[in-house]
């Protein structure tokens, strides 16, 4: 499927993750899961068999060189280094007009760098699917069949399948965060599906989007796209780079192209997560506990542990605290009456908090400022 090309945005501190993940280590450089690779080495590896070598990164200038070894790309070809987070839109944007400048109107799809995806066949089958409506003109989402109702994830409205193709369902909106009622309704409706933020379109339908809605974003970005490749690239990214405006792409064109009937979404259940904090990474991590593979006395109440970022897996003592995650560095950790614990020990750092403060811990980082921690982010 050479015409199709993958865009992975790669930016972001992943906070609520500290101290695993900081703003000069993100997560998606990290292995996580000890599985051998970080989540951007799978995510590229899970695209691969789609795109072959089309696939583009997008990071920042922090990050660059990190990207490039890891993955063995060329920088200023596979990899578009920002200057400095302009959000989503920009990063993907930009990416769809390079390619569009490179190879004409091909069909681009993108997909976050940090994420884990368990039944990847099921993944790529939604891929081409969405590939399909995205050739019938649709900018295309691919949305989270939800076994629970989360709170922490936006909503997609999906209503009837789109004529000519076999999944993929019309949007009529795109839902902010619920409350815990509102999520329950959502799933109880069997019509709402979670959005992952993956997006696939032909790159004249994306570009054609972004200027309806945002045409001076877009007048900034095709002026990139079209020194890109060119010796003017440094002077004009100084000059435009700047002046670019700060939004996600689901509110610059994924909504309002919804509301005009441009948007379809393919429904999938392919063992998605965000990793988006300790809680979801505890999940994550108890399913691979519960693989034939591992033995454990009992993988639904026994702390899950993992080894932090340059340590060992150290012994990890656990009573009466069922339901915990332990990252261990150079230290044995014990446990003692604490449920959901979650304790990661790193060189530098150690967080002791629960589960159900997992969406906080982005908070502690904050404090840091003025405690002369900073180096800690």
């Amino acid at each position: 499927m050479t015409d199709f090309h993958a865009i992975i945005p790669a930016g972001g501190a992943g906070t609520r993750l500290w101290p695993l993940s900081r703003s000069n280590a993100p997560k998606f450089l990290a292995d996580l899961t000890n599985a051998g690779q970080s989540l951007l080495q799978a995510t590229v590896r899970r695209l691969e068999s789609l795109t072959g070598e089309n696939i583009v990164v997008v990071t920042g200038r922090k990050h660059a060189f990190a990207v490039s070894r890891q993955l063995r790309l060329l920088a200023g070809r596979n990899i578009i280094v920002e200057p400095s987070p302009r959000d989503s839109m920009a990063a993907i944007g930009l990416a769809t007009a390079v390619i569009a400048q490179r190879y004409g109107d091909v069909v681009v799809g993108s997909f976050a760098a940090d994420h884990l995806i368990a039944d990847e066949e099921a993944f790529h089958d939604a891929v081409r699917e969405a590939i399909a409506a995205a050739k019938a003109g649709y900018v295309v989402t691919i949305g989270i069949t939800p076994d629970h109702a989360a709170t922490g994830f936006g909503y997609i409205h999906a209503t009837e399948v789109v004529d000519g193709l076999t999944r993929a369902r019309a949007v009529s909106e795109f839902l902010e965060k619920p409350d815990a009622h509102t999520a329950q309704e959502y799933v109880a409706s069997g019509k709402y599906l979670w959005n992952a933020g993956m997006f696939v379109a032909r790159t004249s339908v994306l570009l054609g989007a972004l200027e309806r809605f945002e045409p001076e974003l877009h007048a900034g970005i095709m002026r990139l796209a079209t020194a890109w490749d060119t010796s003017a690239r440094d002077e004009v990214l100084a000059e435009e780079w700047p002046k670019l405006k700060k939004i996600a792409i689901d509110h610059a064109i994924a909504e309002p192209l919804a509301a005009a009937g441009g948007v379809a979404v393919v429904p999938v259940e392919m063992g998605w997560s965000d990793v988006g904090d300790y809680a979801s990474l505890r999940d994550v991590q108890r399913k691979d506990a519960q693989s034939p593979d591992v033995q454990t006395p009992d993988a639904q109440t026994e702390p899950v542990s993992g080894v932090a970022p340059g340590g060992s897996l150290q012994p990890v003592i656990s009573r009466e605290s069922p339901g915990a995650l332990v990252y261990t560095h150079s230290k044995p950790v014990a446990l003692l009456g604490i449920p959901n614990a979650v304790v990661v020990e790193t060189a530098d750092a150690i967080l002791v908090t629960t589960r159900d403060h997992a969406q906080s811990v982005k908070n502690i980082v904050d404090d840091f400022d003025g405690l002369g921690l900073e180096h800690l982010r």
